[in-house]
């Protein structure tokens, strides 16, 4: 799913209500802890409705090899729990923003093995700090459109 879509389904689960129940609503669409180790194998639909991804998207992740399903005796994907705890992460990662070009990369890491897990943790960090400059920037944004309002004769919050 694009990252805009995503955050609509956010916004439309939690209406107006305040960011920690943003936050709530977004672990909730996120959450990969249903996923069982041992779960069998889904179909690419199956992956859809549980990752809030379209099939397309999901044949796009796996044309860039950001997830590498196994193919069925049929042809079929056959997305593992591996596959989708994956895809969970993946979705995080676009919504805080994380490029494609770096999800990439951190992918590639993830597959050489425990021995780049120092720079994994990097860009983690990296990837953090651009999220709380965004949350920065965000947040004096809409301290702005508050002020206007309250400016032209409203209140922020009716």
């Amino acid at each position: 799913m694009a990252t805009d879509a995503l955050i609509g389904r956010l916004f439309d689960a939690v209406g107006d209500a305040g960011s920690a129940s943003v936050i709530e609503a977004l672990h909730a669409l996120l959450d990969d802890s249903t996923i069982e180790p041992d779960a069998p194998p889904r179909t690419i639909a199956e992956a859809a409705e549980i990752s809030g991804l379209s099939p397309h998207t999901l044949r796009y992740y796996e044309r860039e090899g950001l997830v590498r399903p196994h193919r069925t005796e049929s042809g079929y994907r056959a997305y593992s729990a591996f596959d989708l705890r994956r895809l969970v992460f993946l979705t995080r990662m676009r919504v805080s923003g994380m490029t494609m070009h770096d999800l990439k990369h951190y992918i590639a890491l993830v597959d050489a093995g425990p021995a780049t897990e120092p720079a994994r943790r990097e860009m983690m960090i990296a990837q953090r700090e651009r999220i709380r400059r965004q949350l920065r920037e965000l947040t004096l944004a809409l301290e702005t459109t508050e002020f206007k309002i309250r400016r032209y004769g409203g209140h922020p919050d009716g």
